[in-house]
């Protein structure tokens, strides 16, 4: 009996850690400090990131969660909570107000290109297109993706540029591409 319950113990203890191996198996990558899955969407995963609170903070005062939640897919670039520090003091502030919504619509959607686009992908379009391609964002606008044989970069219409600093953020509904800094249209 003793032996009967210590293999029914063992089989349960196996089955318990079993059962929990999907979600560790699945190859996350760490983003601001939290493991994010690519079985999550978008949003799901940045609300765990601490280098995204202010992304967050600013797609839930855009209303974007329900679009970044959806099917998509999308490519995000997802400038960190340093680059929306490094704005003008009082810009952040400003742009979460209800009254500026829009504005802070126009800017975040700047940031989001329809597909999933890899960081493979990227250096390869821009590889044949002699180092750089463009994309258009869902705002409507174009960034400029380059490639150095090294590093990306996504310039903006206004000439900054932006590092992939963590790229191929593989999510159920896209791909993240954390960048340092933010975009502008």
């Amino acid at each position: 009996m003793k032996l009967v319950r210590h293999a029914l113990a063992t089989a349960c203890f196996s089955l318990a850690i079993g059962a929990a191996l999907p979600a560790f198996a699945v190859d996350s990558v760490l983003v601001g400090g939290a493991p994010m899955y690519p079985n999550k969407t978008i949003v799901e995963n940045a609300v765990n990131s601490k280098d995204h609170t202010t992304l967050v903070a600013a797609v839930k005062a855009a209303s974007l969660v329900d679009t970044l939640n959806s099917k998509g897919p999308f490519t995000v670039f997802a400038p960190t909570n340093a680059a929306f520090a490094a704005l003008p003091a009082g810009t952040v502030e400003s742009l979460v107000k209800p009254e500026n919504k829009a504005t802070l619509t126009t800017i975040l959607t700047y940031h989001v290109v329809a597909g999933t686009h890899t960081a493979k992908d990227l250096m390869a379009a821009a590889t044949k297109d002699g180092g750089k391609t463009m994309l258009t964002t869902v705002q409507g606008e174009n960034l400029t993706v380059s490639y150095n044989g090294k590093l990306l970069n996504v310039t903006d219409s206004k000439g900054s540029s932006a590092a992939i600093t963590i790229a191929d953020v593989i999510q159920s509904n896209g791909v993240i591409h954390v960048v340092d800094k933010v975009l502008l249209p």
